[in-house]
């Protein structure tokens, strides 16, 4: 079963669980701010998906976040502030089991095999 990551209120997320449903595709739903993410995982996500790919530096949570932790950003300093704030987190992330998948659009999503 894949497993869909993200915030319930997120309209980015929203589209990508009706697009998973309307398809027929099964999956778990896990909200990073009611969940929580662990630091392994976000550090495979890092290595696979890239810090710049992941951490959404445009969103109004980063923009909150103060300067002193935002300062010399190191990925082990990322990983423990997107621990900290999962809103900084781009969404979706869709795991396949095989490959992670950051973002949606239903055309990236039609080319994926699920």
């Amino acid at each position: 079963m894949y497993t869909l990551y993200g915030i319930s209120n997120c309209d980015t997320v929203r589209k990508a669980r009706k697009w998973l449903e309307e398809h027929g595709i099964k999956y778990c739903f896990h909200d990073f701010r009611k969940e929580g993410t662990e630091l392994e995982l976000l550090k495979s996500w890092v290595e696979e998906l890239g810090l710049e790919q992941l951490l959404n530096t445009r969103g109004t949570t980063w923009r909150k976040i103060p300067e002193s932790k935002k300062k010399h950003l190191s990925p082990e300093k990322a990983v423990q502030l997107m621990q900290e704030f999962p809103s900084v987190i781009k969404r979706p992330v869709l795991d396949t089991g095989q490959k992670r998948h950051l973002g949606f659009s239903g055309k990236a999503y039609e080319n994926l095999d699920l």
